[in-house]
């Protein structure tokens, strides 16, 4: 595995990060899904706290491959968005900013983390279950996720679901 670092984001970011949530976003459709267009960079600027995973690049220096977008819903960390370049998919990067994210957000003393994915795709609900997820139950749900998950209305094209990890 390389050296993964991870950092907070800066505006100088976005233009890579654009990048690598167009790239990401292709995933989806591979795996069979028609979502509906965003605009990462509108989403990515108003955007809270973002981590940002860096592969190093001998002779050009570090390289972002990844990101997290990160917020707190109902007195809890809630992850928005991972997404990893598939040209640096599978090699830890997204585990690196999960981690990162949850260590973060303990250090900050929010109980848990929250996030809303597909249920069945490999690269979203089974893999945030092998990092000690689990699925959140509506009446769980505070007001804030709640107000989130309609938000999120025009991306339940298959089954989604709420999960959380307790971060104490």
């Amino acid at each position: 595995m390389p050296d993964i670092a991870v950092r907070a984001g800066v505006p100088a970011d976005l233009p890579r990060l654009v990048e690598i949530s167009r790239a990401a976003f292709t995933l989806f459709g591979h795996a069979g899904l028609e979502l509906p267009p965003d605009d990462p960079e509108a989403e990515l600027a108003e955007a809270g706290r973002i981590l940002v995973a860096e592969l190093p690049v001998p002779g050009s220096g570090p390289l972002a491959a990844g990101f997290a977008q990160l917020t707190e819903l109902d007195g809890n960390a809630h992850l928005q968005e991972i997404s990893v370049h598939p040209d640096h998919g599978r090699r830890g990067v997204g585990s690196a900013l999960l981690e990162a994210a949850c260590a973060g957000a303990g250090e900050r003393g929010l109980p848990a983390m929250t996030l809303t994915t597909f249920r069945d795709l490999p690269f979203n609900g089974p893999w945030y279950a092998r990092r000690g997820f689990t699925e959140l139950p509506p009446a769980e749900w505070g007001p804030e996720l709640f107000a989130q998950w309609h938000n999120e209305a025009g991306l339940l094209v298959v089954p989604r679901i709420v999960m959380r990890r307790e971060l104490r």
